[in-house]
């Protein structure tokens, strides 16, 4: 299904048919683009306005809609002749360009990113913005930032950065024409995830360690942060680094994710034993984000979040006993369980899951919720979310590429971020990678006989 609806018709189309629905929450990037010469006119606000607002109503009608529960469905509702823009709000500060840059790596979203409303889905509560910007300039017209937020459930990594591709390449277009008549958008989207059910086979029946269900009232506090302060630890893994993973990799037969993704987990497990020994028998979580298009055939150009994981654990006295390579292998099996056929039955498994969750809220039942088992606490979690191949550093608006990109800052435990550098390109490893781990302020990453070979610094 496509935005070409014929005017005044309403269409709508539901998130309920993958695992969408289950990421209501807004995440946000900042991106900070340097004025070298200090030119008028960089990143005009009223450009950046209309740009937005003719990106969303030709090409991205349902990001001016709305979500609406209805039967067993969360649906997205939008009608072409009626738009719920997205906002746009601005600010101006009397600062130089190295104290608004620290901001922007410091992670400042109260100051630099919209404030966004509650992104929960209710019957009551569905009427908000999916995607919202924050212009920041300066007074001394050295730079200008932007954070964007938007909602999860319409949009996973691989959806947001192809939107933002869209959208600085009309901006450019139109800073460059004046009008977009000439103007052929990069990455068509189309909407609604199609259906999988043709992979699913009767014969195999898996379990979805995936996923946890919890009670209601347990929902909510399980996704707030904990009181502890969560700080961002950035590991640097320079080229030379990398080429030596990558060795590795080859060598045991795993890809250069899985190779870092055991280091990674290896080195934060051991440090937590270390700090606390009577972690030992507890749980040592850990799993990927994974895109389920390129496991399905579906295209990157669908606007949806129908992201999935493949949890693996261990005790943490278990997992402190083998070595790296060990561990990668036990990465590399987790992963290889995402096949095509485990994502039909995970879907329909949700699925079915939120039709019994709308029926007890209808029938004044207390049942079970579902959420990803990611969400529940453990001793020791490590859980990796990969960004290396998104075009981040492409999104020129007409005015040149970003100087720096700062990915969504969680303040949750055991949250791994890995993340290109400005002149990274993930086939030839060219440049160094970024890797942002968030862990509890007191735990000091250069601890860690592993990971202090890679600590750039710590913020937050």
């Amino acid at each position: 299904m496509t935005t070409d609806a014929p005017d005044t018709t309403e269409t709508r189309f539901s998130i309920s048919n993958n695992s969408s629905h289950l990421y209501q929450a807004h995440f946000s990037y900042i991106l900070e683009y340097k004025n070298d010469t200090k030119a008028d006119g960089f990143f005009d606000l009223e450009l950046l306005k209309k740009s937005l607002n003719i990106l969303v109503r030709k090409y991205y009608k349902p990001i001016a809609g709305w979500f609406q529960v209805r039967n067993d469905d969360i649906d997205v509702v939008f009608y072409s002749d009626k738009f719920n823009d997205p906002p746009v709000s601005t600010q101006t500060l009397d600062m130089d360009y190295e104290t608004l840059s620290r901001h922007v790596h410091n992670s400042n979203i109260e100051l630099l990113v919209p404030a966004a409303p509650s992104a929960a889905i209710t019957l009551e509560d569905n009427d908000f913005p999916m995607i919202l910007v924050k212009a920041t300039y300066l007074k001394s017209n050295e730079a200008v930032v932007l954070g964007v937020s938007y909602h999860h459930s319409l949009m996973d990594g691989t959806a947001f950065w192809t939107f933002m591709a869209n959208w600085s390449a009309l901006c450019k277009h139109l800073h460059e024409h004046g009008d977009i008549t000439k103007f052929n958008i990069p990455h068509p989207p189309t909407f609604e995830f199609p259906d999988i059910s043709h992979f699913h086979n009767p014969s195999k029946v898996f379990e979805h360690p995936e996923y946890i269900l919890v009670d209601p009232d347990q929902y909510l506090e399980k996704l707030h942060p904990g009181p502890e302060k969560i700080v961002e630890t950035i590991l640097e893994i320079s080229v030379e680094q990398q080429q030596t993973l990558r060795q590795q990799a080859r060598e045991i037969g795993v890809s250069f994710t899985e190779m870092l993704s055991a280091m990674l987990w290896k080195g934060i497990n051991c440090l937590r034993l270390q700090l606390d020994p009577e972690i030992g028998s507890g749980l040592s979580f850990y799993t990927c984000i994974l895109n389920s298009r390129t496991r399905t055939g579906v295209s990157n150009n669908v606007c949806a979040s129908p992201v999935t994981n493949t949890p693996c654990k261990r005790t943490v006295a278990e997992l402190a006993a083998l070595d790296v390579h060990d561990i990668a292998q036990l990465v590399h099996e987790a992963i290889g369980k995402c096949t095509s056929e485990y994502l039909s039955s995970s879907f329909r498994y949700l699925r079915n899951q939120f039709r019994q969750e709308l029926d007890d809220m209808c029938n004044d039942r207390v049942g079970k919720k579902a959420m990803c088992a990611f969400s529940c606490s453990a001793p020791v979690k490590c859980v990796v979310a990969s960004s290396r191949t998104f075009p981040i550093y492409s999104t020129d608006f007409g005015f040149g590429t970003p100087e720096y990109v700062h990915p969504p800052y969680l303040p949750y435990d055991g949250y791994v971020r890995i993340w290109p550098t400005p002149m990274y390109d993930a086939r030839s490893s060219n440049a160094p990678l970024h890797v942002y781990v968030s862990q509890p302020e007191h735990v000091d990453l250069t601890l860690s006989p592993l990971l202090a070979q890679f600590i750039k610094c710590s913020i937050n």
